[in-house]
């Protein structure tokens, strides 16, 4: 009764998900449990003295390193059904992922639900999936959740197909389709808006519009290494009423298609190493995303001045992922990333959006960089990390990064794996800007300490993950 009680009040506390890391590590028949994050503290001596500021360029994210990132915490609880027959082969499960961080720099130890951008409750995944429903290979799941490939470790970056979102899938061996509806009550939100003036009823009320991205991924084993991933992607958005005396709410609808191919070659290696490399292009309202983000429901740019619609805007995303050892103490992990985006404006600089609202027409990111792995003993490793990032928006300059890390790590369970958690950080990083990422303050740190041409970041962190072997 007491474990039953237990397992109860585990489950209402705790809603996470395993549907980016397997967690079951601690689970019973019904009942399995993970976690996954990042906390610690970091400081500047700026300004007397204050929480450390992320090194990386503005409107790139993670990509440049993810070592100094701010604290992030899931708890992931699943909850398993058994089939009525003992010979049904069906597993089913309900995957949940309760996700905490703050809105501001402020530690999650100093804030609350109710303080000035305090810690911010998420739920990014809460879905229902049956596997292998009558042994005949078929998946079917429904809810939000994580739906997405491998990512970029060492910058967090989920490059080719990220679906993440609410919808409903099936999913056959090779092939999987799904259904993703995408819908937002942000009346602010400007690309494109997901509301319109609505008439129908002969009164005038703000309703909502979706975007249904409609999306097909097939495996194709080239041999008992490689794996090409062939995937399509089609967005449709349906159009509010015209009013002439309300330009603003007044648009029709909007279309968007993805195309993309990623090879997978396993090299067998101790760690399981492996070279990945995925080539995307997107079109239309599917032109991806930004800040690091690369969902392809996230439009980017401004539309067609005349058509108010984005025909013709485009987005090329190329990145190369490798990771192997070089030795019994060795591990190393690189990538190169490449993207252009462009939307539907005549112009390469800033055009006017939704609402009137400005925004950059036309940006290119590159990025390149490494995280080295040497294993001093089995409980001591040494991180080194070095990264290049560029980027320019619209016409101007390119505002450019060169960061290097070094973090003598604990790793208490003693494993000898690169991929072992949980790992404590004692992370030292310094960049280096370009004149116009110094001028224009193009990262957070500069933001900061004003204009610069070298940065610092000091700080001690910890990142586990709880998963099975």
């Amino acid at each position: 009764m007491k474990n039953r009680i237990l397992t109860l009040c585990l489950f209402f506390v705790t809603i996470g998900t395993i549907a980016q890391i397997d967690y079951t590590r601690i689970s019973n028949k019904n009942f399995s449990f993970g976690s996954y994050g990042r906390i610690g503290v970091d400081w500047s001596h700026e300004n007397s003295g204050s929480i450390g500021r992320r090194l990386n360029l503005n409107n790139m994210g993670s990509i440049g390193g993810r070592l100094e990132e701010q604290d992030y915490i899931e708890l992931a609880p699943v909850v398993h059904f058994t089939p009525f027959s003992e010979e049904d082969s069906t597993e089913i499960y309900l995957q949940t992922r309760l996700a905490f961080y703050s809105q501001s720099l402020s530690l999650l130890g100093n804030s609350t639900t109710s303080s000035l951008g305090g810690i911010t409750i998420a739920l990014p995944e809460a879905f229902i999936e049956a596997r292998n429903i009558n042994n005949t290979g078929i998946n079917v799941w429904v809810g939000t959740r994580f739906y997405r490939g491998p990512d970029i470790h060492i910058n967090d970056h989920f490059y080719f197909n990220d679906h993440s979102g609410q919808g409903v899938g099936v999913e056959l061996k090779k092939m999987r389709f799904a259904a993703i509806f995408v819908s937002s009550t942000d009346t602010s939100s400007t690309l494109p808006p997901y509301f319109y003036l609505n008439f129908a009823s002969g009164t005038p009320s703000v309703a909502l519009r979706q975007r249904v991205v409609s999306i097909v991924e097939h495996d194709v084993h080239l041999s008992a290494t490689n794996t090409l991933t062939l995937l399509g992607e089609y967005h449709h958005m349906g159009g509010g009423e015209v009013v002439d005396t309300i330009p603003e709410l007044s648009y029709g609808a909007d279309k968007g298609f993805v195309l993309g191919a990623r090879l997978i070659t396993q090299h067998g290696l101790k760690n399981g190493g492996f070279n990945r490399v995925a080539l995307r292009l997107g079109t239309g309202i599917a032109n991806g995303g930004d800040g690091g983000l690369s969902k392809t429901w996230l439009t980017y740019g401004a539309p067609d001045e005349d058509t108010q619609n984005f025909g013709g805007a485009y987005s090329v995303s190329f990145v190369e992922e490798l990771f192997m050892d070089i030795s019994s103490r060795n591990s190393i992990s690189a990538y190169t990333l490449f993207t252009a985006s462009k939307g539907a404006a005549n112009t390469n600089h800033l055009a006017k959006t939704y609402f009137g609202r400005e925004v950059y027409n036309r940006k290119f990111d590159f990025a390149i960089g490494f995280r080295d792995m040497h294993l001093l003993s089995p409980k001591f490793k040494l991180l080194t990390e070095a990264h290049f990032t560029q980027r320019m928006d619209g016409n101007n300059p390119w505002a450019q990064c060169l960061k290097v890390s070094v973090a003598p790590t604990l790793v208490p369970t003693g494993d000898r794996n690169f991929w072992a958690r949980p790992e404590i950080r004692l992370i030292a990083s310094a960049a280096y800007y370009n004149q116009f990422a110094a001028e224009s303050l193009y990262s957070p740190y500069l933001a900061y300490v004003g204009e610069q041409r070298f940065g610092y970041f000091l700080g001690v962190k910890a990142e586990w993950w709880l998963w099975h072997n």
